[in-house]
């Protein structure tokens, strides 16, 4: 028995005598699999291999993103939030060793885990073990767990507050439990916003961008996009992170906004003649 992990998405599936067949979060229209085909792997074999590794690195007062090196699967990072003797992981990556788990000892430890979106899910049982910590995920995404676990605590609504301060929000989306963490004492006080790629900061980080299908270029609604852009504009935060080493560094709030106008503008065919 082992624990396979899609080597296209990095997501953990439980315990079984052989890979599955399929994997059914990139087998759908908004992920991909890949013309090689299937491939699998562990964590034990990731780590066995001697290839991978975690850097940490200190973004800003209280704010760590966790990158795997060299990438694997979607190569997102997540990030580690100091907040008032509370720290929460933020997203999961798939690899982690005990040098990892030092690392974050050093940094206070965890004590919860959030994810934006199951596209980001990784190997998020074998955190919350290791860090003996709850997971917490919209209930709307719940049937996308593909290793059930007693940690992971299905939250409904459209928020949830870890600690005062620090808020989970559902905006859906790219997911219908897509989510974002808001950080209000982030940032010096001005507030920041993690937001995976349920917004997604883009090329031009004065600007972001929205999408049901980021491979596969398909879009989300106009009405889907002022409902997300609404749901934020209350607010407070001066910058935005992404899951992908992107930041809009200042005046976040107006960026999404205007970026929201935007895209509404080229889908109704107003932003261009082409």
């Amino acid at each position: 028995m082992q624990r396979n992990v899609c080597m296209t998405c990095g997501i953990q599936y439980a315990s079984t005598t052989e890979p599955p067949t399929r994997c059914v979060i990139c087998d759908e229209e908004r992920q991909y699999i890949p013309a090689r085909g299937q491939a699998w792997t562990t964590l034990e074999e990731m780590r066995d291999s001697n290839r991978y590794s975690n850097e940490i690195v200190n973004v800003e007062a209280g704010l760590y993103r966790m990158t795997t090196k060299p990438g694997f699967g979607i190569g997102q990072s997540a990030f580690i939030i100091q907040h008032d003797g509370f720290n929460l992981m933020w997203d999961c990556v798939t690899y982690f060793d005990e040098h990892t788990l030092a690392e974050l000892r050093q940094l206070g430890g965890i004590q919860a885990i959030a994810l934006s979106h199951p596209h980001f899910y990784s190997t998020q049982v074998e955190w919350a073990e290791a860090l003996q910590v709850p997971i917490y995920i919209h209930i709307d995404d719940q049937r996308w767990v593909n290793r059930p676990s007693e940690r992971i605590q299905f939250w409904s609504g459209e928020t949830l507050e870890l600690a005062p301060g620090l808020t989970i929000h559902r905006l859906g989306g790219h997911f219908k439990g897509g989510s974002v963490a808001h950080w209000a004492t982030g940032n010096a006080g001005k507030g920041v916003l993690l937001t995976g790629d349920i917004i997604h900061v883009v090329a031009d980080q004065n600007w972001v961008s929205f999408m049901y299908s980021y491979p596969n270029l398909i879009p989300l609604p106009a009405s889907k996009v002022a409902e997300i852009a609404g749901k934020v504009k209350a607010l407070p935060f001066d910058r935005l992170y992404n899951a992908f080493q992107l930041v809009v560094k200042h005046n976040a709030n107006e960026a999404v906004q205007k970026s929201a106008d935007r895209y509404i503008a080229a889908l109704e065919g107003r932003l261009f003649d082409t």
